[in-house]
């Protein structure tokens, strides 16, 4: 069982900040889910709608080329990458977890960027469905950590 941390939701003001979200569309029920929980709390935090720019990318694969991309643009204060990789029958899902992980940690200390990680892993649907919405979800959290990461930037 996970911990319950007390937290409040406004963290800093981020009426100046400029925010890259990469979103994978695979598992978009879950991701998209996910990225409205990213935006309330960038909105909770004065982040501008126009300072805020989605990019998806087909899977979770993708996603730290698509990190590295923004990285490079110098135009970001920080990232949150938002993904789902349900485990099948198959081993694929650790490759593609891994390597998401892996990916999005070298783009994040290669550019020392803050990259909220919201890229779930789960064993089934279920999982992924409460991970995704109300008061658990990690997209929210990912938006959290990224935001925290440029307190000490």
């Amino acid at each position: 069982m996970q911990r319950k941390n007390k937290k409040d939701n406004k963290i800093i003001d981020g009426k100046d900040l400029r925010i890259g979200i990469i979103a994978s569309e695979f598992n978009w029920d879950i991701v998209g889910s996910m990225l409205e929980g990213a935006l309330d709390l960038l909105k909770k935090n004065n982040v501008k709608k126009e300072s805020i720019k989605i990019v998806k990318v087909p899977g979770s694969f993708e996603i730290p080329l698509a990190c590295q991309k923004l990285a490079h643009s110098d135009k970001f204060d920080a990232l949150i990458a938002l993904g789902c990789v349900i485990k099948g029958e198959t081993g694929h899902y650790y490759y593609v977890a891994g390597e998401a992980s892996k990916g999005v940690m070298d783009v994040m200390l290669k550019f020392s960027l803050p990259i909220g990680f919201g890229i779930i892993t789960t064993d089934n649907l279920a999982q992924a469905k409460k991970r995704s919405g109300g008061k658990n979800n990690k997209g929210k959290e990912a938006a959290e950590a990224a935001l925290r990461m440029i307190l000490i930037k």
